[in-house]
């Protein structure tokens, strides 16, 4: 990559971040929230969530629990995020609720520097907790803009680093050998984290957006093969899908089309994703548009306020059960510790001839 065409992609990127970020974040919200009455007769009774009593539902022991934690930005400089990432551990910890692991889904840090890592690593520490997995975001990238005294640079991009010095930090931290993907068959259950590979040093036309390699493509498509029994599979990506039949663009994943090829043929996946940053409390995080189940997961660092100006403490998670007939999807407030009633889904597991 040349070093005038660097520039020219980061000056791009640097002007989303000042003028269009929240724009774009915006833009993403049609083809996140998809109304049950959008759809025909048929589909909405196929894919409808169904609301089951929660109390109930939690009082059963389910086969699988785990939280999802998306977008923590932890950084150095900016203490409140440690203090929100504090408030979702502390909850986790004096559970309810069984918790068998726990899944972080991307943006792990703010700048994939090494200094946010070991912080990452002295927070999570200080509590007793499950097993941890996890997937890269587009942010455990952004050591690239920063320059030798820490500043954010795009004009000195990518400041002597690489997306591959991002890939090894990440994979120290969360234990990967090789790869910056994972699968993990737990208590009969099985959880796929798919990440993030590459990001604008490697490859400056994918930007804010996520790209999935061949040989992670084939990957998954490998570990997927067992779900044609019906077992349910959980599928972790950081950003979100463009609309069925498209591949994505910025802040999306890019090879949409050829993802929704491998996970179509299987009855009972379920996609959860993160990086939209999206309030449980203001809009729908469950899509209806796929053969799938997708759904989409708040911030715990920066979930957005309902209200412009609203200065309220937010720090949000997904908890998810999965029992042998069906998988509970739940929002949770952790700055208090309360459930938020409009995230709350219950979607029965269908059969199929070989179950």
């Amino acid at each position: 990559m040349s070093r005038r065409r660097f520039i020219k992609q980061a000056v791009a990127f640097f002007t989303l971040l000042t003028g269009g970020g929240f724009a774009a974040f915006q833009a993403l919200k049609p083809d996140v929230v998809v109304k049950a009455d959008s759809q025909s007769e048929g589909e909405a009774a196929k894919k409808e969530a169904v609301q089951g009593d929660p109390a109930k539902e939690l009082s059963k022991e389910p086969l699988l629990s785990f939280f999802l934690l998306s977008d923590l930005h932890i950084s150095v400089g900016e203490s409140s995020m440690t203090d929100k990432l504090h408030l979702a551990l502390k909850d986790i910890t004096d559970f309810e609720f069984k918790v068998d692991t726990i899944v972080l889904g991307g943006d792990l840090t703010d700048f994939g520097r090494e200094s946010d890592y070991r912080l990452l690593r002295r927070t999570m520490d200080q509590y007793s907790l499950p097993p941890v997995y996890g997937n890269m975001g587009n942010h455990d990238y952004y050591d690239v803009w920063l320059d030798k005294n820490g500043g954010f640079s795009t004009e000195t991009a990518p400041n002597g680093k690489t997306d591959a010095m991002s890939r090894q930090r990440f994979m120290s931290f969360i234990g990967y050998d090789d790869v910056p993907y994972r699968d993990e068959w737990i208590q009969g259950v099985h959880l796929i984290m798919l990440s993030q590979e590459c990001y604008v040093e490697e490859r400056p036309e994918v930007g804010e957006s996520a790209w999935y390699s061949d040989e992670q493509l084939a990957w998954f498509e490998s570990v997927m093969k067992p779900h044609k029994d019906g077992r349910p599979g959980i599928v972790f990506i950081h950003q979100p899908l463009p609309d069925p039949g498209m591949d994505g663009g910025t802040h999306r994943l890019i090879r949409a089309k050829r993802f929704r090829q491998i996970v179509d043929p299987y009855s009972n996946v379920f996609v959860l994703s993160g990086h939209t940053h999206r309030n449980f409390r203001s809009e729908d995080h469950y899509n209806r548009q796929n053969t799938f189940h997708w759904f989409t997961n708040a911030s715990v660092g920066r979930t957005r306020s309902i209200m412009p100006g609203d200065n309220t403490l937010v720090a949000q998670g997904m908890y998810v059960q999965v029992y042998p007939h069906q998988v509970v999807v739940r929002g949770r407030e952790f700055a208090d510790r309360s459930w938020i009633d409009s995230a709350d889904w219950t979607i029965p597991l269908k059969k199929t001839p070989q179950a």
